[in-house]
């Protein structure tokens, strides 16, 4: 039976899994069941809260430094790789201090953030190779705008290839979460989420309470894994349509 996943039956601390307490309950009482039910949401809400904002952010930088003059080009791409150069976490935390607040939302803009740069340079490639083709040469000339050209000519075609990464920013928005939560710079306790729950991980440690780290544990790597093996889908997909088109170019040219 689902109960409040934020109430605290202090009568029933560290219970191991039982009839009434499937999943058992933590150091405070509380029903894991529903913790999980619950914390998996708001889990998943960052990881596409997140996503989607570093990928809106990548299309545009990519776009724009694959378009831009080679002056401003080179200034993108080595803001960019600056970027790319600290580490993801170090960067995270930094963020996270800056603006303050810990709730879903702000936490979801601190990881989007900060997940944007890989997928800038595959998209900048992409648009590199699509701005000589003749269709986006017939739009720029018949008066299409940067943003007219971007969504109906460049992201259509380079948008399959940016997919991977977007499922995999996913996977790695919930990691950042769990590691901060863990860290104790995530969510604050009355967020239940699973990398909050992991943080108690020391506590439940001490009270040999092993339900309270194996089974959050389990479901967040079941998750991931099933993002992992779906985003590796969508790449061999990606993959074998840009194979098909060489194929049909290679046989066209020989036609000719």
């Amino acid at each position: 039976m689902t109960k409040d996943p934020l109430y605290m039956d202090l009568a029933h601390c560290n219970e191991a899994p039982g009839k009434e307490f499937l999943f058992g309950t933590d150091t405070m009482g509380r029903d894991i069941f529903s913790m999980i039910r619950y914390g998996g949401r708001i889990s998943l809400t960052i990881g596409f809260l997140a996503t989607l904002l570093s990928t809106i952010l990548a299309v545009l930088a990519g776009s724009v430094s694959g378009c831009a003059p080679a002056r401003i080009d080179g200034v993108l791409m080595g803001l960019t790789e600056l970027f790319l150069s600290v580490p993801g976490l170090l960067l995270t935390v930094f963020l996270q201090a800056v603006f303050g607040g810990s709730d879903a939302y702000s936490l979801s803009v601190v990881i989007g953030l900060t997940g944007w740069m890989s997928m800038a340079k595959v998209v900048r490639a992409e648009v590199l190779q699509l701005k000589h083709t003749d269709y986006v040469l017939a739009a720029k000339c018949l008066g299409g705008g940067f943003f007219h050209v971007l969504f109906r000519h460049l992201a259509p075609n380079f948008f399959p290839s940016v997919l991977f990464m977007a499922v995999m920013n996913v996977r790695n928005a919930i990691v950042a979460e769990s590691t901060l939560s863990f860290m104790g710079l995530g969510l604050p306790m009355e967020e239940v989420s699973w990398g909050s729950m992991l943080s108690l991980s020391e506590s439940a440690l001490l009270s040999h309470s092993w339900w309270i780290i194996l089974i959050p544990g389990a479901f967040l790597v079941a998750t991931l894994l099933c993002l992992t093996n779906l985003g590796n889908y969508m790449r061999g997909r990606a993959n074998k349509r840009h194979s098909n088109l060489g194929c049909q170019g290679s046989l066209n040219i020989k036609k000719k």
